[in-house]
């Protein structure tokens, strides 16, 4: 149980919105730093009634507004307000810098749960051909979602597979590494077999 006078706090399940123990400059300091918190987190514009949700009710919103936007003065970034209420924004100054590396990674990072699959068993199986990709799911994997892949370049050709014909073999690339934060290829998850 609190103690008489405090109203809990997140660790007691509890949200304390009004931080009575704390001195009201690091009160509001805390209150700036949970609506920074709350717009950087949110992709969309984040209302009044929202953020006033994360602040006690002493607090006023838009003063708070108005110091985190004193605060960001100079910075690459700034607080807008839309209709919808409040969010970050890149100032327009760098929109150049950010049009440079958006127009080479743009999407890089969005698959398909079958592209997915398909970059995972060549991961663990590599190199590997469409013959082996077709054992694993069942099914043909297409040219297309395989030329995707190789597209982001996540993958590449690999060395001729032995079976008839000579197949391309494919396997992933340092790019497949340096997206998921691997090291080596060791670094992949342990693979969980199932049972038969």
């Amino acid at each position: 149980m609190a103690p008489k006078g405090q109203e809990g706090s997140a660790r007691d399940g509890v949200f304390d919105r009004e931080l009575k123990d704390l001195p009201q400059e690091l009160r509001w300091r805390e209150w700036m730093g949970r609506i920074e918190a709350v717009l950087f987190a949110s992709a969309t514009p984040v209302g009044r009634e929202d953020l006033a949700r994360v602040v006690g009710q002493a607090a006023s919103v838009e003063m708070l507004i108005e110091d985190i936007q004193g605060e960001l003065t100079g910075r690459p970034y700034q607080l807008a307000q839309t209709a919808g209420g409040w969010t970050f924004r890149t100032r327009t100054h760098f929109a150049d810098a950010i049009k440079a590396v958006a127009d080479q990674g743009d999407q890089a990072l969005e698959f398909t749960e079958m592209e997915m699959g398909v970059l995972c068993a060549i991961a663990y199986h590599q190199p590997i051909d469409r013959a082996g990709l077709k054992d694993i799911f069942g099914k043909e994997i297409s040219r297309d979602l395989l030329a995707r892949l190789r597209f982001k370049g996540l993958i590449a050709s690999g060395p001729r597979s032995p079976r008839p014909g000579a197949p391309h073999t494919f396997v992933t690339t340092e790019t497949f590494l340096v997206t998921f934060d691997l090291q080596t290829l060791r670094d992949l998850p342990e693979l969980e077999l199932a049972d038969d």
